[in-house]
């Protein structure tokens, strides 16, 4: 009862944001699948009920599914760009040497027919109408049976057989750490329809983007086998392997051979699983009740460092819970499972053979990525900057904060990288689909390090205060929806009053750079004048302190005319004088300090190291 309780809460509360913004809507799907894996061949077959509503204005004629296996095959359209992009991932390729020369070889392309990914759908209806399905790749198309009109409902039904592939990317059996099921995308999943159209990506390298809804799903497996992941174990103490209530012995009839594991999932946009014979299964009382569930291979090494990260992993969870707001569902699992980190709901996917520093970053990131994606499901493949950024910021915020030996900046590393790749000359706008990139180090450094910098910045731009309040309004707002990269920005002008377009055109859309400089200081009487440029194109409102030889200091602000905003003073003990706005047509600015300039010492912009100013050296006036 508790567990159907908490589906009714969440989706009432999604229904309250609905009501909030009539023109906003999309779509919904409650899933209802039962598998069985056989663990022998690591093929499964399994039968999927599918209700969709369309709450869009468009009569839907076609739909399309994501068949994500497929792209393990040779041939695919993986492999293809393992073959072309300039800097393959690493884990995706072999190293050979060829006449002396080390060459990186697609892991894809040599699969055998027994290790290669695959999902075969057969048997699709609609409403019990049969409907002609094609697979192209990773997707599946479908022309219906019937339209689907204006805010009706339709049900889809098909059967599935599918072959877990050698792990490659995520997904996969038997990955480097030994584990044996890591069941990321191994479902046929509907792709998300929204006020842009059909989101029906194939699967090259990237991330994901989903429907929202309710999963219901049964996963028949050997009893060996311990599983964790999305959703609520609805029959625990029937399962035991941890999960079975305090003071239960679970005990199976000595015939049986497998048994079903049936979960529960209400209101997300994915469903994923991991299973293996060597787990260890702790469960941690988290902030709110929320359970949280580590499994990890009982190796030496291994079990030690989980041990340490549990408690570790409670003051995480409260730190956002605390910073962004509170984490809705009553469960999160980490799980040693994948072949770095990836974020799905409810659990993540991680390496757990690392150093302690190691695995704590990674659940740290991954736990973000529940608020950054998994509450505020942001289309991952068009704008990755916004789930891998934001997450970025806020798990360098909460390192920093419970380190016990906080920093000043601690995104100075950020960037440092997103400098190095200005200097490159390799970005492209963030406006890029994460499919698009010419390689992939730039990708990431614009999706991680320049998206993290989105927010840092902007800390800079309105001030610590705006900004920790802009996150929290932003969480409210969108949570169990799908926000655009226009909706953060809104919050944040909500919040601080500030026109902010600029900042969202400039950063995201543009490889316009900041650059300003300290042109000239000179002698003006009793007083100095202070020459600054803008040489950059991205214009900034500017922060400027200037230090005297007798050890006082003050700050200036110059407010930037289109923001038609003034930041309050970020450190009241020192004095501060707002000067006259400065316009982006105007390269030049001149202001005046009431002191010669012989009692100047030193004069720095953006002393704070927020503002990422790609030339540095420009910014300093300094008497030697």
């Amino acid at each position: 009862m508790r567990k159907l309780l908490l589906l009714s809460i969440v989706t009432f509360n999604f229904g309250s944001l609905m009501a909030q913004n009539s023109t906003y809507w999309q779509q919904h799907v409650d899933y209802k699948m039962e598998v069985a894996m056989d663990v022998k061949n690591y093929q499964y077959k399994g039968k999927q009920e599918l209700v969709y509503t369309n709450n869009s204005s468009d009569t839907l004629k076609t739909v399309y599914y994501h068949l994500f296996n497929n792209a393990f095959q040779p041939g695919s359209e993986m492999d293809a760009r393992l073959h072309s992009i300039k800097d393959p991932d690493g884990r995706m390729v072999n190293k050979v040497t060829v006449e002396g020369k080390e060459v990186k070889v697609s892991r894809i392309e040599s699969l055998k027919p027994n290790e290669i990914g695959y999902l075969k759908i057969t048997n699709f209806k609609q409403d019990g109408v049969d409907a002609a399905a094609k697979t192209v790749g990773t997707i599946l198309e479908v022309t219906l049976a019937k339209p689907i009109l204006p805010n009706t409902k339709t049900t889809f039904t098909l059967d599935f057989d599918g072959q877990v592939p050698v792990q490659i990317r995520r997904s996969g059996r038997n990955n480097s750490e030994g584990v044996e099921l890591s069941m990321a995308q191994w479902y046929p999943k509907m792709a998300e329809f929204d006020f842009e159209g059909w989101h029906a990506d194939p699967y090259i390298a990237r991330e994901f983007h989903g429907v929202w809804g309710n999963f219901d799903v049964t996963i028949n497996i050997d009893k060996d086998y311990t599983l964790g992941g999305s959703g609520y174990l609805q029959n625990q103490n029937e399962i035991g392997h941890g999960y079975q209530d305090e003071g239960v012995t679970v005990a199976y009839p000595k015939k049986t051979k497998t048994l079903s594991w049936h979960f529960v999932a209400p209101m997300v946009h994915d469903f994923t699983w991991a299973a293996d014979k060597n787990y260890i299964h702790d469960v941690v009382k988290g902030p709110n009740d929320v359970a949280l569930h580590f499994l990890y291979k009982d190796y030496p090494k291994t079990v030690e460092n989980w041990k340490k990260l549990e408690p570790m992993m409670v003051k995480v969870m409260d730190f956002y819970n605390k910073n962004i707001g509170n984490y809705p569902y009553k469960q999160y699992s980490f799980i040693q499972g994948g072949d770095g980190g990836m974020e799905y709901a409810m659990c993540t996917l991680m390496l757990g053979n690392g150093t302690l520093e190691g695995i704590y970053g990674t659940a740290t990131h991954e736990l973000g990525h529940s608020w950054f994606q998994h509450i505020l499901a942001s289309n991952e493949s068009k704008h990755p900057w916004m789930d891998e950024g934001f997450t970025t910021y806020v798990e360098d915020l909460a390192i920093n904060e419970l380190s016990g030996k906080k920093v000043a900046n601690p995104f100075e590393g950020n960037y440092k990288a997103y400098y190095r790749l200005v200097e490159s000359g390799k970005e492209q706008p963030q406006t890029t689909h994460g499919d698009r990139y010419d390689e992939n180090r730039p990708y990431s450094i614009s999706s991680y390090v320049k998206g993290s910098i989105f927010l840092s910045q902007l800390r800079y731009v309105i001030g610590d205060d705006k900004l920790a309040e802009t996150i929290k309004r932003y969480f409210h707002d969108f949570k169990f929806k799908h926000p655009t990269p226009n909706d953060i920005k809104r919050s944040a002008e909500r919040v601080s009053g500030a026109n902010l377009d600029w900042y969202l055109v400039d950063w995201t859309e543009t490889t316009n750079t900041i650059d300003y400089g300290i042109k000239a200081v000179t002698e003006n009487g009793d007083q100095t004048t202070v020459s600054l440029e803008r040489i950059g194109r991205m214009p900034m409102p500017i922060d400027l302190t200037v230090e005297y030889t007798d050890g006082t200091s003050e700050s200036f602000y110059v407010p930037l005319r289109m923001m038609s905003f003034v930041k309050e003073n970020p450190n009241p003990l020192v004095k501060r004088t707002v000067l006259n706005d400065w316009t982006w047509a105007a390269s030049n600015y001149d202001f005046t300090i009431a002191k010669p300039k012989s009692t100047i010492k030193k004069i720095t912009i953006d002393p704070s190291g927020l503002m990422a100013d790609v030339k540095q050296t420009n910014n300093f006036y300094e008497v030697k």
